[in-house]
């Protein structure tokens, strides 16, 4: 580690500019005892009205990149990035609420850690001054964050951090607003990269701050959660699923304690709940076999398998996904055998206020049924294309093998023409 690139994106920041960057260049001593041997300044002024970019420019030690016009938190960011020199970049907002004193220690951390990213956590146990709604939706979003990547952060969303430049690549698209932390540290996250987490005190910033957080807090929901989709779409899709098909199964197991006592018809409540309940566990069983077939064009698109938390792992281990055909022609035909055996009561005299139940069920099982083969279907499919790649080059070097082995007799164009 020799040189570290420092990141601040300035809107409007005439009032606290210079006293952040005088706090940056006066780590530079610090950031050597920690083997960092270079400091890069990089301000990047994203379209400012005020004297924020005259400011910066006063200093010779710090580079000044302009945007003609606003284009964003992320953006401006962004082209910091490509500008920096630095083995490690690291970035801070302008306002003063991140500590620069603390990039030593972060440094430190990633150097002893061997870490991809280290992430100066506000929500780790030091000194805070964040606002009590910002930082339960913090909360959220980290565990959001948590849940969807089956692994631990307590922070998603700060907006100081330290990483190798050469894991960009890796990261992007990043967006151009504020939601570029959250979307950073999922696909971080899922790219397997080595995040760690130091502690870091916040201060609140002086006026009033450009975060919305009814707008930006849905836009850092929605950039996390559809992050999460395009890495392991099962994930999330299959633990909706789930959660629909238990919500069924408990309204199932209601509706059959009322037949097993002898009643037979069903008060306004009784019937929405199961029509509620067939609607969630036909609508459970799509969610996760759509998450499931998602999964093979993800790693068709990447070529590579999906990353596997705890329930890709359960449909691996016991091979759902290879039976799924079996199961859905197991239930179509037990689905026909129901509704069979209905219309041959109905002909012996069953009323159809009793017959109604057993068709919708047969109903649901047959919709179920096709769902499942037709997912089945897909991921065969699916699975084929993405290993076609794999078996031509197997079938390739079998081929040079064969022939360097020497078993092969290599025929002239006249010797095959007599």
């Amino acid at each position: 580690m020799t040189m570290l690139s420092v990141v601040i994106p300035a809107l409007n920041e005439e009032d606290g500019i210079q006293e952040i960057m005088d706090r940056v260049l006066s780590i530079r001593d610090d950031l050597k005892d920690v083997g960092v041997e270079e400091l890069e300044l990089i301000v990047v002024d994203d379209g400012s009205t005020d004297r924020t970019p005259q400011l910066v420019a006063a200093y010779e030690d710090v580079r000044l990149i302009q945007h003609p016009h606003n284009r964003g938190y992320g953006a401006a960011l962004k082209t910091g990035f490509a500008a920096a020199q630095g083995e490690w970049i690291s970035f801070l907002d302008a306002d003063g609420t991140y500590p620069p004193e603390y990039f030593p220690k972060l440094c430190q951390v990633a150097r002893e850690e061997d870490a991809d990213i280290v992430i100066g956590s506000r929500m780790s146990g030091a000194e805070s001054e964040m606002p009590r709604t910002r930082r339960l939706g913090n909360l959220i979003f980290a565990n959001l964050v948590s849940l969807i990547s089956a692994q631990r952060i307590t922070d998603s969303a700060s907006g100081m951090r330290v990483f190798k430049k050469s894991i960009l690549e890796q990261l992007y698209p990043l967006p151009d607003g504020l939601n570029l932390t959250p979307v950073m540290s999922t696909r971080a996250l899922h790219e397997n990269m080595k995040m760690v987490e130091t502690s870091i005190p916040y201060s609140e910033r002086l006026g009033r701050s450009k975060l919305s957080v009814t707008k930006d807090g849905v836009r850092f929901a929605h950039s996390i959660i559809w992050t999460a989709l395009n890495y392991n779409p099962a994930r999330i899709l299959g633990m909706i699923g789930l959660a629909f098909i238990a919500a069924a199964a408990l309204i199932a197991l209601g509706i059959l304690v009322l037949r097993l006592q002898g009643v037979t018809s069903l008060s306004p409540f009784s019937a929405f709940f199961f029509f509620a309940g067939v609607v969630l566990g036909v609508t459970g069983v799509s969610l996760m076999t759509l998450g499931v077939s998602f999964n093979y064009f993800v790693a068709l698109f990447h070529g590579k398998p999906v990353q596997r938390g705890a329930f890709t792992r359960f449909i691996a281990r016991y091979k759902i996904d290879e039976h799924l055909g079996w199961f859905g022609l197991a239930s179509v035909i037990l689905a026909v055998v129901l509704a069979g055996i209905s219309l041959l009561l109905g002909t012996q005299g069953w009323p159809v206020s009793r017959l109604w139940f057993y068709y919708v069920i047969s109903a649901s099982m047959a919709l179920i049924g096709v769902q499942l083969m037709v997912a089945y279907v897909q991921m065969q499919v699916l699975e084929a294309l993405r290993q076609r790649n794999d078996l031509v080059i197997e079938d390739i070097r079998r081929g040079e093998e064969f022939f360097k082995s020497g078993k092969a007799i290599p025929v002239t164009p006249k010797e095959h023409a007599a």
